[in-house]
């Protein structure tokens, strides 16, 4: 069933990017825009609380616009040019399949994959609609719920699974992707098409805290924000079509994350950049009318849907953890005082200037990257160019998300994560993603109009100004080629001995021992966990959680020795799981109930542990 369930998904997806087609949206941004449209239909439909029915006419339309698409192509009625293979094309296909593959058979092993986003997806998968504020198995319920949509759409399908999960996450990547190489002025020159190839296997290398095995949406806010930028640049001499394009990618970004303003300013400064640029010539105040009030327009548009979650929230949650308020600060402020936010602060700019710092790493090699690149073109190849502007405004963006980041530490974060600087990396390593993408699509355009032979209908294999020039690029093509194969390779292989490393951790330990529950319940389990940072940092509290569907799990490390005291923590649970064999647990069993117990899901009763029936498990299921 999971593999016609896949194909009637795919199929669905191949409706919406051919009937995108048919209304002119750039080929190389059908992909994303159909994922996005879908996004928000079903955002829609889960706001009205019809989820469930909402995701088979969503994918079921994407089916008829398929069918109705041949049967009109049958008939002469319409047709679509292709452009046809080309070298990125074999190249995305094939590791893109290779890469699904290896994420399909993946375990969720982040702690944030449990605290929300998989468990996020589970709920909705199950129960069909938003959380409530009696749901407090979502703790971050402001968390808007866009990418988890789009999951509970995909394992509705394909079937629900950690590793479903993770590619229906890599589709939605994949092809915000494919929209860079629609920045190419020439598509049949190998070494453009193998440098933006290459660009997309390096952002992983800056992406290395999660990887592509993570749920997270750090890397997603950044490829969406490129999809967004390329889109802009496509659709800059289309008015209605730019407007479209600039209202729907913000509206999405706003509803994936709540730190996605900062780059929705991006796509909105951009736009109205495009607005200006192209405006026509007349009067002056007539112009400047009309530029206002598309942007407001196109703005107002792209807000009402985070608008709308943002009520819903504030009707239905009394607070919510990590969110920016006035008396959150305050609180802070009063707890910490001065002192704690100055050593924020410091503990912020040692990171940054730190050489082991990955985000700092990627900020130094963009800009030693487009120095050189600016200096080889300008003074080598004689090509004035942009390049340094460009970079200029790259690092100004850099700068500017500093400061935002450093705000959410010091306003919406306890101070105890603050101080440790929590996921900086990761959250750093989403404006050095978007920059290297920005930087390396102006590149390549660069680099195209240094070439001989600018009139794109006359090039050809001869068209090189000399046999050596010819020589040069064909070698650069080649290890363009190599470096982008072996680059994507690197992130491939690299998954699998995540994956490999991670087969005696918690939660693959934990699935070794029992099946996942799919039935919201209440059951108060207990999860035996040797490791106790594990427990402290409530990691296996929220597996457990997310594992067996209930708000009643919790983690334990150590366990008193006197038999009365062990059994009578026990008996505050109705289950108890032991993924990982613990000794001193072991030792307690034999003393408080005289068994010999090692790993396993066992009910607790009065007088002993009585291993779980699979009749009770099925309950649950």
């Amino acid at each position: 069933m999971a593999i016609i369930g896949g194909l009637f998904f795919a199929l669905a997806l191949i409706g919406y990017s051919s009937a995108l087609r048919l209304v002119h949206v750039n080929p190389y941004l059908t992909w994303i825009t159909g994922i996005l449209i879908q996004m928000m239909l079903l955002y829609g439909f889960a706001m009205v609380n019809l989820l469930r029915p909402g995701i088979w006419l969503v994918t079921s339309l994407g089916v008829v616009l398929l069918i109705t698409r041949l049967v009109l192509g049958y008939t002469g009625k319409v047709s679509i040019h292709y452009d046809g293979l080309h070298l990125f094309d074999i190249w995305m296909i094939f590791l893109g399949i290779v890469m699904a593959i290896v994420l399909g058979q993946s375990p969720l092993i982040h702690y944030d994959n449990f605290s929300h986003w998989a468990t996020m997806v589970k709920f909705m998968t199950y129960t069909g609609h938003l959380p409530g504020a009696t749901d407090t198995i979502i703790s971050f319920s402001s968390y808007p719920p866009a990418t988890a949509l789009f999951l509970t759409q995909f394992v509705t399908f394909a079937g629900f699974s950690a590793g479903a999960m993770l590619v229906g996450q890599f589709i939605l990547i994949w092809a915000a992707s494919y929209t860079i190489f629609a920045t190419l002025r020439d598509r049949t020159r190998g070494l453009n098409s193998m440098l933006l190839c290459l660009t997309i296997a390096i952002s992983y290398v800056f992406n290395i805290n999660i990887r592509l095995n993570n749920l997270l949406v750090d890397y997603v806010l950044a490829i969406i924000t490129v999809a967004g930028i390329v889109g802009i640049f496509v659709y800059q001499s289309r008015p209605k079509m730019l407007a479209a394009h600039v209202a729907l990618f913000c509206g999405v970004l706003l509803l994936i994350k709540n730190s996605a303003a900062f780059f929705v300013a991006i796509l909105v400064i951009d736009y109205l950049a495009t607005l200006i640029h192209h405006r026509v010539r007349g009067h002056r105040f007539r112009q400047t009318l009309k530029i206002t009030a598309r942007l407001l327009g196109t703005l107002l548009v792209a807000a009402l849907p985070f608008i709308w979650w943002e009520i819903h929230v504030h009707l239905t949650f009394t607070t919510s953890k990590h969110e920016i308020s006035a008396a959150a600060y305050q609180n802070q402020f009063a707890r910490e005082g001065v002192t704690g936010l100055i050593k924020i602060g410091q503990a912020f700019l040692n990171q940054i200037f730190s050489w082991q710092s990955l985000s700092t790493q990627g900020f130094l090699v963009i800009n030693l990257g487009l120095i050189a690149a600016w200096a080889i073109i300008k003074f080598m190849c004689h090509h004035p160019n942009s390049l340094l502007k460009l970079l200029g405004l790259l690092d100004l963006i850099t700068l500017i998300y500093y400061g935002s980041l450093l705000g959410m530490y010091v306003l919406s974060m306890p101070y105890a994560e603050a101080i440790t600087l929590d996921g900086f990396e990761r959250y750093m390593s989403t404006v050095v993603v978007l920059n290297l993408f920005i930087g390396m699509m102006a590149l390549v355009r660069v680099i195209d109009k240094t070439f001989y032979e600018q009139n794109l209908a006359e090039r050809s294999p001869r068209t090189f100004r000399s046999i050596w020039t010819k020589n040069g690029y064909q070698l650069a093509t080649f290890l363009v080629m190599f470096f982008a194969i072996i680059m994507m390779y690197s992130e491939i292989n690299g998954t699998t001995f995540t994956n490999h490393y991670n087969r005696r951790s918690l939660p693959v330990k934990l699935s070794q021992v029992t099946q996942p529950w799919t039935k919201l319940n209440n059951a108060k389990i207990l999860i035996v966990d040797p490791q106790q940072v594990e427990v402290t940092t409530y990691y296996a509290g929220y597996l457990a959680n997310y594992y067996f569907f209930t708000n009643n799990a919790s983690g334990q490390a150590h366990f008193s020795k006197s038999p009365q005291r062990f059994r009578k923590s026990l008996r505050q649970y109705e289950y108890v799981v032991i993924p990982k064999y613990d000794r001193s647990f072991t030792r307690g069993v034999k003393r408080a109930y005289h068994q010999r117990i090692r790993t396993g899901f066992y009910r607790v009763t009065r007088n002993q542990l009585r291993p779980v029936t699979r009749y009770e498990i099925q309950r649950y299921r």
